[in-house]
């Protein structure tokens, strides 16, 4: 009997273990998990702007437990920064790593705008005065190939079948990952000034 409990205990300790481990890996997670980590907000570490509804959170949180770092000091610097008094330029965070160009431009009319997608970097995009409507597509929607992928920009730029404009306001941000074409800068009503924080994450 005492060699029975013996086992038994070891096996579940061994399962603990095994479980510790997995939940560790968000590629394991179930949906549920991966919402209620999600919407803990931990991550943002006190930053008080709320995450858009169009994010990936799979995607995401594969990202973020994979490269930790690089997200932590992305999400400090836009919660420590005052993005109305930065300076309109790139902002070094962490080297290559991480780093934020700070911009201002008036919104476009839509035939004037192009769908851009990214291999290297994530962008954590924030308006953070203005409105604009950013287009996301899946790069399953990809239709024609305007730019061809230019590496030393991290940029390629294509049309998509499925036009989705998303409202992009100082209260909220969005993520995009390499399979996230996106359109940014749309004019939402009237043509309008808009000031920008784009956090590039590098992906490896």
């Amino acid at each position: 009997m005492k060699n029975l409990f013996l086992k038994i205990m070891i096996v579940t300790s061994f399962l603990g273990f095994l479980g510790c481990k997995s939940s560790n890996d968000p590629a394991l997670w179930s949906s549920k998990q991966i919402d209620k980590w999600f919407e803990k907000e931990e991550w943002l570490d006190g930053w008080k702007v709320k995450p858009d509804a169009s994010i990936n959170r799979k995607e995401f949180a594969m990202s973020y437990f994979k490269n930790k770092e690089r997200w932590n000091k992305a999400f400090k610097f836009l919660k420590d920064n005052d993005m109305m008094k930065l300076e309109l330029k790139r902002h070094e965070i962490d080297g290559n790593n991480v780093y934020a160009p700070i911009s201002e431009y008036m919104t476009k009319n839509e035939e004037d705008a192009r769908y851009e997608a990214h291999i290297k970097y994530i962008d954590i995009q924030y308006v953070a005065n203005g409105k604009e409507l950013i287009g996301i597509a899946p790069m399953s929607e990809k239709k024609d190939i305007l730019e061809p992928y230019d590496e030393s920009k991290d940029v390629m730029f294509l049309t998509v079948n499925t036009i989705n404009n998303i409202s992009a306001t100082p209260d909220r941000f969005f993520i995009f990952f390499p399979d996230d074409a996106h359109r940014p800068g749309l004019k939402d009503g009237e043509n309008s000034q808009v000031r920008k924080a784009v956090v590039k994450v590098k992906v490896d």
